[in-house]
């Protein structure tokens, strides 16, 4: 029934064709192959890099090695309603969930990398370091 029903469709748009010169919705046949011949890809050729420094060079890494990364330093975390957060104000005391003995967490973007003590130097907060967790080592494994 449905192929009666697009044979149908396909003579009533052959006469309007035929009476008006192109049908009433749509690119003819005729503009549709050559669209599709104009799609064609093209090659390029790209000329090879010259390379000033060898593979091997010394000075490899030397740009990664004077950038700056952030470092976040995480003492610990709560949650609290928003009811809560909306009534805070100065003098207001939030409670988090470590206790003071344990070591922060320092983070490369959202990355784990070391645990560290928060200590005081030259009247500025600071962490000294205790340990650098290896690669092979999750978040969880390490602040056990």
């Amino acid at each position: 029934m449905a192929k009666t029903a697009k044979a149908t469709a396909e003579k009533v748009n052959e006469k309007k064709t035929s009476k008006e010169g192109a049908p009433p919705h749509g690119p003819t046949q005729d503009a549709v192959v050559q669209a599709e011949s104009q799609k064609q890809a093209q090659s390029v050729e790209f000329p090879e890099a010259i390379g000033r420094q060898s593979p091997g060079s010394p000075n490899k890494l030397d740009i990664l090695l004077d950038m700056s990364v952030p470092v976040t330093v995480s003492i610990g975390r709560t949650e609290i309603p928003v009811r809560q957060l909306l009534q805070l104000g100065p003098g207001s005391v939030l409670k988090l969930d470590k206790p003071i003995d344990e070591p922060a967490d320092l983070f490369l973007k959202d990355a784990k990398f070391a645990v560290g003590d928060i200590v005081v130097v030259d009247d500025q907060f600071a962490v000294r370091i205790k340990q650098i967790i290896g690669a092979g080592v999750s978040s969880d494994q390490a602040s056990t």
